[in-house]
């Protein structure tokens, strides 16, 4: 019978054959180093990807999400083997191809949208004509009409005006542009497979949304997704399935609603306690677990691949977990976890507490303290290329008192950088005054503000771009203890213990280099030199925006830690309104330089005003309620 003909009959559709997968991966090993320096970083992975679906990968940095993907484009790495038993794309064997077939495999049957679009985009051409690129490599149509087809490529990514962003330069554009700009790229040949790895990471929640909502439509359109993410609201937004990923192996698999709601594996358990949410306002996000004994007199009857990779941190480990081959185990339809204890209660930890009860953090936040820091009026206009000027803070107003949190909110653009700058004395303002510790701090000579700079510390965003990378750690901290020389870094070197021992750090990292540590690490390092003066005040510009939830959950209970012991003060500046919400006692709401809203967090979060604030809070992605 004709394929037309099918389509009409009362034939159930239940009893069609199923379709064929798109994307099969079975089996994938990824290691890099040869011998004694072997190190694995994909273990065993394997998964199915049909038309219109989409699944995400969802893991802690260096748990090998990244590396699968790009081992899927043959782009794994230098150094890099790459084993799989099957690895097909529309029946074709992708385990054969050389890096001539890889070049005519990517862009035009897989896609793929990398996280920073300013670092995968040329600098040197104009936008539009690096989506014509991929028209001409594969040859999709003429030259002639390239640069209208890209224009509307453009348009299709939902990027405001196209013509005039295909002339622009990429970093003519904002975060948000550019990165729709990149996901034009990846899907100007329509390719039947994209691979989106960590494509919101760093963007505000509104620019977040039309990204997500962009790739929603692509899959209703049929396109198969494969998403790579540590954010855990945006996976729930998109995807059908997930897969938790952690050194290199899938530990639990599932339809996405079934594992957000009922996790069963205790690493995702793990993850979605750290997420900040209004149940955990003002609670630990890192769980207070026990470091169980080392097994003792057991037999090891599995290789050192085979063993449960997540006992050292397990409160459920046993001896059998260390030395016994990973059981797979079904937990419901299409939902598994590899694990011997699935689901096990928590056990009593140190205190009483029990998961996912975890410990209160105390504030300052409710008492009359002193003023560290009160802006009254402040502004501050740039003039553009055109001569216009064009105002990037307008009247803003606001005190801070010791031992407080103000959370600094809104989407890019919006004012709250250059505001940080303001508070911090790097730009003068043009209107208002400033007033640190009830003196003057704006509108005065660097040389009479000298004395009051230690009261004031930064933490940034990207702590290694502020790092000397020839420096130690010791080097690093020693220098806001006033120790800018190597010998006199050792001779403060107690004091820089002492601070690295405060942000959770061993003694034994102020021997390295920048480069040598995480990027959790490197933000601690960042936080123990923001604190070396003993400052009143700590200016936090999107200090967790770069981290996985893991990460960025120990982060903010340090935050909340050094508040409680230290009544240190924080402007903490973030577009993340899941962060916002959890470390902050009061916030302010940005839009184009001005603040439209202002008020106790809990009160604004529950009942927004302006609708502004109201379309922030709408866009946010929602995680399933927890049975």
């Amino acid at each position: 019978m004709p394929a037309s003909d099918t389509r009409t009959t009362s034939a159930p559709v239940a009893q069609a054959a199923p379709q064929a997968p798109t994307l099969v991966v079975d089996g994938l090993d990824v290691a890099f180093g040869r011998g004694a320096d072997r190190i694995p970083a994909v273990r065993g992975v394997s998964f199915t990807l049909a038309a219109g679906e989409c699944l995400a990968i969802v893991g802690e940095s260096g748990s090998g999400k990244s590396v699968t993907a790009r081992s899927l484009v043959g782009l794994a790495g230098p150094g890099s083997t790459v084993r799989a038993d099957r690895l097909e794309l529309d029946g074709d064997d992708l385990t054969t191809l050389d890096n001539r077939r890889w070049r005519a495999v990517r862009g035009q049957r897989i896609g793929f949208v990398l996280q920073d679009a300013l670092v995968s985009l040329d600098p040197l051409r104009r936008v539009g004509a690096e989506i014509a690129e991929t028209l001409a490599n594969h040859r999709i149509v003429p030259g002639r009409e390239r640069a209208a087809r890209a224009v509307a490529l453009l348009d299709e990514a939902r990027v405001p005006e196209p013509e005039l962003r295909a002339r622009q330069y990429p970093h003519q554009l904002s975060g948000g542009l550019r990165q729709r700009a990149l996901i034009a790229s990846a899907l100007a040949a329509e390719p039947s497979v994209v691979i989106a790895d960590e494509p919101t990471t760093a963007l505000d929640v509104t620019v977040q949304a039309r990204i997500l909502d962009l790739l929603a439509a692509k899959k209703a359109a049929g396109t198969a997704i494969l998403l790579i993410s540590h954010d855990l609201s945006v996976v729930a937004r998109l995807a059908d399935r997930v897969a938790v990923m952690y050194r290199g192996r899938f530990l639990e698999e599932g339809r996405v609603e079934d594992l957000l709601r009922d996790p069963a594996h205790p690493y995702t358990r793990a993850l979605l306690a750290a997420v900040p949410s209004a149940r955990a306002r003002r609670t630990r996000l890192s769980l207070p677990v026990p470091v169980p004994a080392p097994a003792s007199g057991a037999s090891v009857a599995a290789s050192a691949e085979d063993r449960c990779s997540y006992a050292a941190r397990c409160p459920l480990v046993t001896d059998a977990c260390r030395t016994e081959p990973l059981p797979r185990v079904e937990i419901g339809p299409g939902h598994t976890a590899y694990c011997r204890h699935p689901a096990e209660p928590w056990p009593t930890v140190p205190g009483g507490a029990a998961e996912p009860v975890r410990e209160r953090v105390d504030t300052t936040a409710d008492l009359v303290a002193d003023v560290v820091l009160e802006v009254r009026g402040v502004g501050k206009s740039y003039r553009g290329p055109d001569r216009v000027e064009r105002a990037a803070v307008q009247d803003v107003s606001f005190t801070l008192r010791a031992g407080q949190s103000l959370g600094v909110l809104g989407e890019s653009g919006s004012g709250k950088t250059t505001l940080a700058q303001l508070v911090l004395g790097l730009l003068p303002p043009d209107t208002g005054e400033i007033s640190l510790l009830g003196r003057p701090w704006s509108g005065r000579p660097e040389a009479e503000r000298r004395a009051l700079r230690r009261h004031i510390q930064h933490v940034q965003q990207d702590p290694l771009g502020s790092f000397d990378p020839r420096w130690t750690v010791e080097r690093v901290v020693g220098e806001a203890l006033g120790a800018y020389t190597r010998r006199s870094a050792r001779a403060a070197r107690d004091r820089i213990d002492e601070l690295l021992h405060l942000v959770g750090l061993d003694a034994a990292v102020a021997d390295r280099r920048p480069r040598q540590l995480s990027g959790g690490q490197r933000q601690r390092v960042a936080i123990a030199r923001a604190l070396a003066p003993e400052p009143d005040l700590v200016v936090c510009d999107e200090p967790v925006s770069a981290l996985d939830v893991s990460i960025q959950a120990q982060i903010l209970d340090l935050f909340a830690d050094l508040r409680e012991r230290l009544g240190v003060a924080l402007l903490f500046i973030s577009h993340d309104l899941g962060v916002i919400h959890h470390t902050s006692d009061h916030v302010i709401v940005m839009q184009s330089g001005r603040i439209v809203e202002s008020g106790p967090v809990d009160e604004l979060f529950r009942a927004p005003k302006h609708p502004y604030t109201q379309e922030l809070l709408s866009a946010l992605p929602q995680l399933p309620v927890r049975a």
